[in-house]
């Protein structure tokens, strides 16, 4: 993976009513983010973070993105590599 990164997560973000645009603003400033974009359906936002291990991953999600005013809830998916 580019500059060092070795995992990859995708985080499903649902955000209060009425602060989608403020999430979003926040979220975009994030240089941990490569991608997010505003959804339809059960959940609000999806964002794509690269980070170099586990534990900065935690911290950007718990620190960064949790601390964004209107987030009410996340959920991420660390994505896999399978030894074929």
């Amino acid at each position: 993976m580019p500059g060092g990164v070795t995992v990859v997560a995708y985080v499903l973000l649902t955000t209060a009513t009425g602060k989608e645009n403020h999430v979003l603003d926040e979220m975009r400033k994030l240089p941990e983010l490569s991608e997010v974009h505003q959804l339809f359906g059960q959940f609000d936002m999806i964002a794509r973070i690269e980070s170099k291990d586990y534990d900065v991953l935690c911290d950007i999600v718990l620190e960064k993105i949790r601390t964004i005013e209107g987030v009410t809830s996340t959920k991420t998916l660390i994505t896999a590599r399978f030894k074929r």
